[in-house]
């Protein structure tokens, strides 16, 4: 069996602390990863093609144990694709609840239509049964819009997550140079620096 290619994003920091939310109390493995590192990561994910595992490597200016940073960063994506699941399935348990209703409503916005036209022909009710048919179309827009557009971004995000959920993660000093360069691009954020490579 082929081992699938893997793509490295790199990420220069002067301490490890820096990769995580300083205001989470949490123990460390529990930690919530910092804003500005989570979007740089998923930023680079989501331009990595599929078929490629995930390496992120973190560059420190100071040598430093790895005690269950690998398990960090893996369970925060865990966490977050188990949170996108949930609102994947809750938005298929909405459009199948208002596909219903509004199914429901274009019937008998229909039967009402051929009613009116049947019981009192002329241009009124020739107005009002295309109306109530409009009316009923307009009710089938919400679970078109859910069907058709809008599970798709979630379904995406939630493929990324559980792809970031098994990325390696490992340390090496700032001047390791043995990751083959993909790209040159630069992160900055305070002091903190990254690049990809693949």
């Amino acid at each position: 069996m082929n081992t699938p290619p893997t793509t490295a994003i790199r990420l220069s920091l002067r301490e490890l602390a820096q990769l995580f939310n300083s205001m989470d109390p949490s123990p460390f493995v529990e930690r919530d990863l910092d804003a500005d590192a989570e979007e740089f990561i998923t930023s680079w994910a989501r331009e990595v093609p599929p078929g490629r595992e995930l390496e992120l490597v973190i560059s420190l200016a100071e040598q430093a144990e790895d005690t269950g940073l690998e398990q960090a960063v893996r369970r925060y994506f865990s966490t977050r694709a188990a949170i996108k699941r949930l609102e994947f399935g809750q938005l298929m348990r909405r459009g199948r609840l208002s596909l219903g209703v509004g199914s429901l409503f274009l019937v008998l916005c229909l039967l009402l239509g051929e009613f009116v036209a049947k019981s009192s022909p002329g241009a009124v009710s020739d107005i009002l049964r295309e109306g109530l048919t409009i009316a009923g179309w307009v009710a089938m827009w919400r679970p078109l819009e859910i069907y058709l557009y809008d599970w798709w971004p979630l379904f995406e995000e939630r493929r990324r997550l559980d792809r970031l959920a098994r990325i390696r993660v490992r340390i090496v000093g700032p001047d390791d140079g043995q990751l083959p360069i993909f790209s040159a691009a630069i992160f900055s954020t305070g002091s903190t620096t990254a690049s990809v490579a693949a």
